[in-house]
C-alpha cells in the first residue's frame, strides 16, 4: 500500500502561483502512476494532470494545461503541481492519488485510482 499527503494549500490572490506537494510513503513503487484531481465546491471531481514515477510521461488536462505543471521531485517520493496564473475558478480541494497504471491507459479517470490523499485546500481570491 502506498500513503499519499498533499501540502501547499492555501489562500492567493488571482494571478497568483501555488506549487502543491504529494509525499508518497509505504509501499511505493516505480509502477504507479501518480495524479492530481480537484474537486470545485459543489461539483464533481475532475482530472488536472498525471505523471509516471519515473516522470518519463506526462498527462496535463486542457482546461489547465497552459497554467499547470506536474513534476516529480529528483530521488524522493514527491510529486508536485506548480500553478501559475490562478484563477478564482481553480478555488477546490486538490487530491493526488495513485495506483499502477498500465502505459496504454489514459490517466484522468478518477476510478482508475486505488489510493488517495486527504486534499489540500486552494482558494483563490478576485
Amino acid at each position: 500500500q502506498v500513503q499519499l499527503v498533499e501540502s501547499g494549500g492555501g489562500l492567493v490572490q488571482a494571478g497568483g502561483s501555488l506549487r502543491l506537494s504529494c509525499a508518497a510513503s509505504g509501499q511505493t513503487s516505480t509502477s504507479y502512476t501518480i495524479a492530481w484531481f480537484r474537486q470545485p465546491p459543489g461539483k464533481e471531481r475532475q482530472f488536472v494532470a498525471a505523471t509516471s514515477w519515473s516522470g518519463g510521461a506526462t498527462w496535463h488536462a486542457e482546461s489547465t494545461k497552459d497554467r499547470f505543471t506536474v513534476s516529480r521531485a529528483n530521488d524522493k517520493n514527491i510529486v508536485y503541481l506548480q500553478m501559475h496564473s490562478l484563477k478564482p475558478e481553480d478555488t477546490a480541494v486538490y487530491y493526488c492519488a495513485a495506483d499502477v497504471l498500465h502505459s496504454s491507459t489514459w490517466p484522468g479517470n478518477q476510478y482508475h485510482y486505488t489510493y488517495w490523499g486527504q486534499g489540500t485546500q486552494v482558494t483563490v481570491s478576485s
